[in-house]
């Protein structure tokens, strides 16, 4: 996990990698500190909680990346995440959305904040991602690192 004290933006892999390609969160967030060209904070979550509203509110920033069930085009999706309270909260699984919407309502802060969807096809308990999920990582990295580049004055 990479803490530095004037980082903007929080980028949090959300999964779990003994489930096959539910660890997309995490390899996408394990690959992007690895090659060290995002300047940000990195956080790895099996699903986000309330205590997450107070660690964002300490963002301008935050990206939530997560495996997706179902298809997408480019096998992955990058899309505005905007404060809602939602239907389906509960203890168990709480939504980006609804991390937004909380850190809203406690901490009257909402940082900008960004979805990374990306594609899985194999859920069963066992650790290690399926071929597509690896294409569909690849192509989100290298999608990522280009628009971090472009944009590296949001993404700092």
């Amino acid at each position: 996990m990479k803490k530095q004290e004037a980082s903007k933006t929080l980028l949090i892999g959300i999964g779990n990698s003994g489930r096959e390609d539910d660890g997309l969160g995490w390899a996408f967030v394990e690959q992007v500190e690895q090659s060290n060209f995002f300047d940000g904070d990195c956080q790895y979550r099996f699903q986000l909680n309330l205590e997450d509203a107070e660690l964002i509110s300490h963002y301008e920033q935050v990206i939530f990346v997560d495996a997706h069930q179902g298809e997408l085009a480019a096998g992955f999706l990058f899309s505005n995440c905007e404060a809602n309270a939602g239907t389906g909260f509960s203890t168990h699984q709480l939504l980006p959305e609804s991390a937004l919407y909380l850190c809203q309502q406690l901490y009257e802060k909402v940082p900008q904040a960004w979805v990374m969807a990306i594609q899985g096809h194999q859920w069963q308990l066992k650790e290690g991602l399926s071929q597509e999920a690896q294409n569909n990582l690849g192509n989100a990295l290298a999608w990522f690192r280009t628009m971090t580049g472009k944009l590296s004055k949001t993404f700092a």
